[in-house]
């Protein structure tokens, strides 16, 4: 956090991006830092920034099973179906990864169970173990 503080007095621009397109907020979402994630929010960063791939904070926090993480970043005013590159959504994301939790929160919040990425996978089907082609990551 010290390291955080410090960029912030030097006015950093808290969306900057790797070469690869993370964000400090992806990267603090996909690392399971909280607290960082939380200043870097109160900071003013995008939660809804995609890397290169397309995919979002929300999506590394499901994928790394960051659940709380992930609650927090549901709660932001994303939209809930962005797509990655591959046509994933946090969703699918949640479904093929069993955390049934997210995915019912995201269905509460209006999430598509119908939506289908570039393989004909929805959420619905991923929830019931049924995985056509490979999910990209």
């Amino acid at each position: 956090m010290d390291v955080l503080r410090a960029f912030a007095q030097a006015d950093t621009d808290w969306n900057a991006r790797d070469s690869q397109g993370r964000s400090p907020l992806i990267l603090a979402a996909y690392h399971g830092q909280l607290q960082a994630l939380r200043y870097l929010l109160d900071q003013g960063a995008d939660p809804c920034q995609a890397d290169a791939r397309g995919n979002t904070a929300l999506m590394g926090a499901i994928f790394q099973g960051e659940n709380t993480i992930a609650r927090l970043l549901i709660d932001q005013a994303c939209p809930l179906d962005q797509p990655n590159r591959a046509g994933q959504t946090a969703a699918m994301y949640a479904a093929l990864f069993q955390r049934h939790d997210l995915l019912q929160l995201l269905q509460e919040r209006g999430a598509d169970m119908q939506a289908q990425d570039q393989q004909g996978n929805t959420p619905a089907t991923l929830a019931q173990g049924q995985l056509k082609g490979r999910l990209s990551q």
